[in-house]
C-alpha cells in the first residue's frame, strides 16, 4: 500500500548586499503655493544633478510621488491659511557602498533643509542567484526531513508528488535615517543579510526498507 509523506524545508543563506536604494523626500514651504512648488522643482533639480554627477543613471532614479498642500492654523476659532507645502520623493539606486556615504552627503548639501533622507534599503544585483542557494537548503532540508521521517516508520521515499514553495522571503531590513544634516560622517557597512526560503515536499511512501 502506498502512502504519503509531507515535509517542510527551510533554509536560510547568508550574502552581502551589493546594492543600496536611497530613498529621499524633499519638502518645501512657503507663502504662495506657486511659490512652493517651484521652489520644490528647483530643489528637485539640484538633488537629481548631484545624484546624476556621482554617477546614478537614468534607469537608477524614480520619482515617488507628488503633493501640494496648504497649511492650516488655528487663530481665533477661525482656520486659516498660513502657507503652502510642496513635496515629492525620489528613490536612487546605488550600487556601490563604498561611495554611498558620500553621495547622501551630496544629496543633503545640495537640498539644504528641504531635503529628508527617509531611508536606505539594501539589496542584490542578483537576487536570483541568493534564492536559489537558499532553495538548495531548503530542498536538503526537506528531504533529510522526511528520509528520517520514513526511517523511522519503517517505510522507504518514492517518487516526489507535489512541491510548493513557500512565499518570498523578506528582503534586507530597511535603515532609516529621519532628517539628517551631518550625514557624510555616518559609516555605511553593508554587513550580511539573511535570506530564506521555505519548500513544502509531498513524496509517495512505500512500506519496506
Amino acid at each position: 500500500m502506498t502512502g504519503t509523506i509531507t515535509v517542510k524545508g527551510e533554509g536560510t543563506a547568508n550574502a552581502v548586499p551589493d546594492l543600496l536604494d536611497l530613498l529621499i523626500g524633499i519638502e518645501t514651504r512657503r507663502a504662495g503655493a506657486a511659490e512652493a512648488f517651484s521652489e520644490l522643482g528647483r530643489t528637485s533639480q539640484a538633488v537629481v544633478a548631484v545624484l546624476r554627477d556621482s554617477g546614478v543613471g537614468d534607469r537608477d532614479l524614480r520619482t515617488g510621488g507628488l503633493g501640494l498642500r496648504a497649511e492650516i492654523v488655528w487663530q481665533d476659532g477661525v482656520q486659516r491659511v498660513s502657507g503652502y507645502v510642496a513635496s515629492t520623493q525620489l528613490s536612487a539606486r546605488l550600487r556601490t557602498w563604498e561611495s554611498a556615504a558620500a553621495i547622501i552627503g551630496s544629496v543633503v548639501s545640495a537640498g539644504g533643509d528641504d531635503t529628508r533622507i527617509n531611508g536606505l534599503e539594501p539589496g542584490f544585483a542578483n537576487p536570483a542567484a541568493v534564492a536559489l542557494r537558499t532553495r538548495e537548503l531548503a530542498w536538503a532540508d526537506a528531504l533529510a526531513k522526511a528520509e528520517q521521517l520514513a526511517s523511522l516508520a519503517g517505510s522507504r521515499l518514492g517518487r516526489v508528488v507535489t512541491i510548493d514553495e513557500g512565499p518570498p522571503a523578506p528582503s534586507p531590513v530597511p535603515v532609516a535615517l529621519a532628517r539628517a544634516a551631518a550625514v557624510e560622517s555616518v559609516d555605511l557597512e553593508a554587513g550580511e543579510a539573511s535570506v530564506s526560503a521555505t519548500v513544502t515536499v509531498c513524496w509517495e511512501l512505500h512500506a519496506g526498507p
